[in-house]
């Protein structure tokens, strides 16, 4: 697809995310899709599949959560198959800190879905407020 194709369905993506719905980002990604933290967090890592993503990183994730998350894309870049989104999350957490956190996105796109995506974050701020997830 055209990096102009891959640039509007992240950012149809995004418009959901920024209202607290993720349903649309979710099903954004393919069935074999890879999310990739770097860094030293206690995310670290390459969550393989859409199944292992939703359950070993989302629902640990949202775990944290103690009101509805968002996510706004301030700025969205598409050349070929990758799109890259510089966002912010804002959420406050069940102990009631604030993560607030700031991400860049860069996602590998394929056949209109995406295959992977390597965030980018303030790791000690996640490290910080969230509880670490289970790593088998």
């Amino acid at each position: 697809m055209a990096a102009s194709d891959n640039k509007a369905a992240i950012s149809a993506a995004f418009e959901h995310l920024a209202r607290g719905d993720g349903k649309a980002f979710v099903d954004l990604m393919s069935e074999d899709f890879s999310w990739i933290f770097k860094g030293s967090t206690n995310w670290r890592g390459r969550y393989s599949g859409k199944a292992t993503v939703r359950s070993k990183l989302l629902a640990p994730l949202f775990a944290n959560f103690g009101e509805t998350y968002t996510n706004t894309a301030r700025r969205i870049i598409a050349e070929g198959d990758i799109v890259v989104v510089e966002c912010e999350g804002r959420v406050s957490t069940k102990s009631g800190e604030r993560y607030d956190n700031k991400y860049c996105y860069v996602i590998r796109m394929a056949d209109g879905k995406m295959a992977e995506l390597t965030e980018y974050m303030d790791t000690a701020l996640a490290d910080r407020v969230l509880a670490p997830p289970h790593h088998d």
